[in-house]
């Protein structure tokens, strides 16, 4: 049975992009794929020792115990930095790994439940407890039949599972991986779609007609009926062409963009107040914990950042019925933390507003 980690698989598509990472990580990096684990991790604790925050070089010394068969000191080294950094699913998939290497799938089982918990989209994760909760039930088919050989019901569930796994290509366990942050990025404001200037009217002049010219009277004989007086022909009004207005949904998606573009700003300015006021009532929270104790969270966690910048990239808005979604790259920068990934937030029109109702991890 395969489990996999995340972070390998980022490590790998990320490589180009080490040369701009902070120094110190990358020689780690460095270290760590020539395999000189002991420089690795020597130059890891030496640098945390001034940076003990530092979670990229947290992650890298995680990596380095597991590759160095240290498997309890890497176990230890991801459940602090899974307390100290609870938003993260990462660490949890990684203590799955270490977990279940070790055969102890109850504790890889509730470390997956804890990466989910945290971000629900985070498909890795759902994987790698899909394989957890196969093998479980192969343990107990397994169990079943040692208390019954003649089960045939047990046999063939046991010979279905088997069955599954034979056709995944063998495979080692996963080792849990460093986490490459992207290099920094400046903050990409947000910039509201380009109003469409309203078309000056165009006036179409109708072509002039000539002018009714009346007849003097003539004095009236006996015989003759009275001369009548032509009427007086009233000129047209020129006709004016109908003015095209701007599409309802170019409105909406600037005001959408610009709603997205405030919350980035709250959150970059640690105004924690503004930046939950953009999450309407009706926001699913993480994990289904309550409103409350997530606004703590949050407020918490905003508070005791020195620095926060968060970026918008190419953000794309589509809409479905009576919702918008806005998907993007997002970029954030702590003094503890840099990270860069895809983000989709749902929102909904609540008044002339718009709020956040769904916050998903993923594109």
């Amino acid at each position: 049975m395969k489990f996999r980690s995340l972070l390998t698989a980022a490590l790998i598509s990320l490589l180009p992009a080490l040369p701009a990472l902070g120094a110190e990580p990358q020689e780690i990096s460095k270290l760590v794929k020539q395999g000189q684990y002991a420089q690795a991790l020597e130059r890891a604790d030496k640098f945390l020792q001034g940076n003990p925050k530092d979670a990229q070089v947290r992650f890298q010394r995680g990596l380095v115990l597991a590759e160095m068969g240290r498997t309890q000191d890497a176990i230890k080294a991801f459940t602090e930095l899974s307390q100290d950094y609870p938003e993260l699913p990462e660490p949890y998939n990684n203590l799955a790994v270490l977990y279940a290497s070790q055969n102890q799938l109850d504790k890889a089982r509730q470390s997956l439940e804890m990466a989910i918990q945290t971000h629900p989209s985070y498909a890795v994760a759902h994987e790698n407890l899909g394989d957890i909760y196969a093998k479980l039930a192969s343990q107990a088919y397994d169990k079943a039949l040692q208390l019954d050989k003649t089960n045939n019901a047990a046999q063939t569930k046991l010979s279905l599972i088997r069955e599954l796994f034979s056709k995944v290509p063998a495979s080692p366990v996963s080792k849990p991986a460093a986490p490459v942050a992207l290099p920094a990025t400046p903050a990409v404001p947000v910039a509201p779609a380009a109003q469409t200037s309203k078309p000056a009217p165009v006036v179409a002049v109708a072509p002039a007609k000539p002018a009714v010219v009346v007849p003097a009277p003539q004095p009236a004989k006996p015989a003759d009926k009275p001369v009548e007086k032509p009427l007086e022909k009233v000129a047209e009004k020129p006709a004016t062409a109908p003015v095209a207005e701007p599409k309802a949904q170019d409105n909406t998606e600037g005001e959408v963009l610009k709603t997205v573009d405030g919350w980035a700003k709250a959150w970059s300015d640690r105004k924690v107040s503004a930046y939950l006021g953009f999450y309407g009532k009706s926001f699913k929270t993480p994990g289904g914990e309550s409103r409350d104790k997530w606004e703590d969270s949050r407020r918490d966690r905003i508070s005791r950042a020195k620095r926060i910048d968060v970026g918008v990239e190419s953000p794309r808005v589509k809409f479905d019925g009576d919702r918008v979604l806005v998907s993007f790259t997002q970029h954030y920068r702590s003094d503890a933390l840099k990270s860069s990934t895809g983000k989709t937030l749902v929102l909904v029109r609540s008044g002339k507003s718009w709020q956040i109702v769904e916050e998903r991890v993923g594109k």
